[in-house]
């Protein structure tokens, strides 16, 4: 029973929760959300944890609490849930799958279900079609078309994972396999290498001269579902996460030009191979040849682009985006790594929709070697996050002096909000309360559905307000892949625009290292890279494991060719207040 079927399951319990009317059914409905998010972000499996520690392992588990907790011990020992099954005879359908579609809630997703047998997407889609929707009291032509826009986005993404919750299990596997003593190297390339937001398959290479045992311990391993081709040096699996998984074992001659192809981009390689056929070589996955045929530069990445007279790049820019002529140019720009990040300025704590409480996250963030983190829980507005008042927050924040005297010499805590941009452009609390803060952090929540020139202009008047210090996920948008994630294209926004008002009123702008946001892109950070703005790298963590979520930003923005002079969270505490002062 793997994390993300838990998860789904919680996520959708919580659902058919969110339709019944009993005492304290919301605190019921919250903790259900709260345990899915927990699992669905965890790196080791929960499975794992309760063979090795039982329920009072499972109980150590930021929101994680006894029922849960004997949630997982049944799905574990029985695969199945008693509390699901008697939901799902009640509420026959596919919740999970259909409030994953932009502008079906749980309530409506009912409805449909009660009205015209609207069990799950493929039903959904057929309905649309037929204009069946738009009918229906309370739904309507608009509420028929956003759905329709949204599956079409979701089943754009089909058959791609979000590289957070895909990764931690591609280097599970190769820590296996590089733990067995079979291999004498192993690594990941492909998509996952890049750092994409999303990934469609798995490769993973290896050298080693035990093939089919090495072949033999991959199709054995737990996390393979089923056996697709097997050889003595490829092997193709279906992972139990829903993708194809596929590894290769080879020479070490051949090793680092099989890196430099799987690894790809295939546009970023159809340009290589061109500079090789026009010095009179031959490129291939198993070498780079000459004239004779010998083989003279494939035992490494960095010997390939030597022997064509190119300076080496990150994985992450490899997608034929002008970094080939910049590598023939030797003037590939150093990028931002994980070790420059100084802090963390986006987290929340158990005070509002967080799990964890603000000493364990300064703990976390010690951990990772931090200078400081800001505190920035959710302002009033955000209801279902449990938002703070003004009254609230100056009360926490006595709680954070106390803690900040506790770890002191370790870690410096910043005051923060992440304050809603309300419609009309305002910020959602006070300017006292925010006065007091030593980072803001502004977000857009409601009214996605405003046009581009009436959403800009009301984050510009954020912006003059002059208490805004970092504007965060700029383009509201979530990505959509597995049932639970659920897709948000984003609001109409201009960022150029917004660009120009941050470098004139000091806010950075956010790469949010969340994996359902990655947000800015890193399409979008090329774009605002020529502005002299900031950005921050931040995880929006909502519990201790989030923090981990960094390496995801930091991915984001190499992609975007961001290098350290412009990420503000890389300033180191002296620096980053004097930022913030203006």
């Amino acid at each position: 029973m793997d994390n993300k079927k838990v998860a789904e399951i919680f996520d959708e319990i919580a659902s058919m929760l969110s339709l019944e009317d009993f005492p304290n059914v919301r605190f019921e409905v919250r903790a259900y959300r709260k345990a899915a998010l927990m699992i669905s972000t965890m790196q080791e499996p929960v499975d794992e944890i309760y063979r090795k520690g039982g329920i009072k392992a499972l109980m150590e588990i930021p929101g994680i609490g006894t029922t849960m907790s004997r949630h997982i011990e049944e799905l574990v020992n029985t695969g199945r849930l008693s509390k699901y099954e008697k939901l799902k005879k009640k509420y026959p359908i596919d919740m999970t799958s259909l409030t994953a579609v932009p502008g079906l809630g749980a309530k409506k997703a009912i409805l449909l279900y009660r009205k015209i047998g609207i069990k799950n997407r493929e039903d959904l889609k057929k309905a649309i079609e037929a204009h069946k929707i738009k009918g229906l009291e309370g739904f309507g032509k608009k509420s028929e078309e956003v759905m329709r826009e949204g599956l079409l986005m979701l089943e754009s993404g089909s058959g791609r994972q979000i590289l957070g919750y895909v990764l931690p299990v591609a280097e599970k596997i190769v820590d296996k396999i590089d733990r067995s003593g079979l291999v004498e190297k192993v690594m990941i390339a492909g998509s996952a290498r890049r750092m994409r937001e999303t990934v469609g398959d798995i490769d993973i290479l290896a050298i080693s001269k035990r093939g089919p045992e090495v072949m033999d311990f991959f199709a054995n391993m737990d996390e393979v579902s089923k056996v697709i081709q097997k050889g003595p040096t490829k092997s193709s699996v279906f992972l139990k996460i829903g993708l194809n998984c596929d590894l290769r074992v080879l020479e070490p001659l051949s090793f680092g030009a099989a890196v430099q192809y799987f690894t790809g981009s295939r546009d970023h390689n159809i340009q290589v191979r061109q500079i090789a056929i026009d010095k009179g070589y031959k490129l291939n996955e198993y070498g780079l040849f000459n004239k004779s045929n010998k083989n003279i530069g494939g035992i490494s990445e960095e010997s390939i682009y030597e022997k064509l007279g190119m300076q080496w790049m990150p994985p992450e820019m490899r997608e034929d985006r002008g970094e080939v002529k910049l590598a023939l140019e030797h003037r590939i720009p150093k990028l931002v790594e994980l070790a420059d990040i100084k802090g963390d300025l986006h987290t929340h704590t158990k005070e509002t929709d967080g799990v964890n409480t603000l000493e364990e996250m300064a703990d976390a963030a010690i951990r990772h070697g931090y200078e400081y983190f800001a505190t920035t829980n959710h302002s009033k507005s955000e209801h279902i996050a449990k938002g703070m008042d003004d009254k609230k927050f100056k009360a926490y924040f006595k709680k954070v002096d106390k803690v900040r005297k506790s770890v002191e010499g370790k870690i410096d805590i910043l005051y923060g909000a992440e304050v809603d941009i309300l419609k009309d452009g305002s910020l959602d609390l006070e300017d006292e309360t925010l006065k007091q803060m030593d980072c803001v952090v502004a977000s857009v929540h409601t009214s996605f559905n405003m046009n581009e020139k009436d959403m800009t202009d009301r984050v510009i008047r954020a912006f003059s307000s002059g208490l805004v210090d970092i504007f965060a996920h700029p383009t509201g948008r979530l990505i959509g892949d597995m049932k639970m994630h659920k897709a948000r294209a984003g609001y109409a926004i201009d960022l150029e625009r917004v660009a120009e008002a941050a470098e004139e009123n000091h806010v950075a702008l956010e790469i949010n290292a969340f994996p359902d946001r990655t947000d800015l892109n890193d399409t979008n950070i090329m774009l605002l890279s020529k502005y002299k703005v900031m950005f921050s790298i931040n995880t929006d963590s909502h519990s201790i494991s989030h923090m981990d979520f960094m390496r995801y930003g930091v991915g984001t923005a190499r992609r975007g060719w961001l290098k350290k002079d412009k990420v503000l969270n890389a300033l180191n505490l002296i620096s980053l207040q004097k930022i913030l002062a203006k």
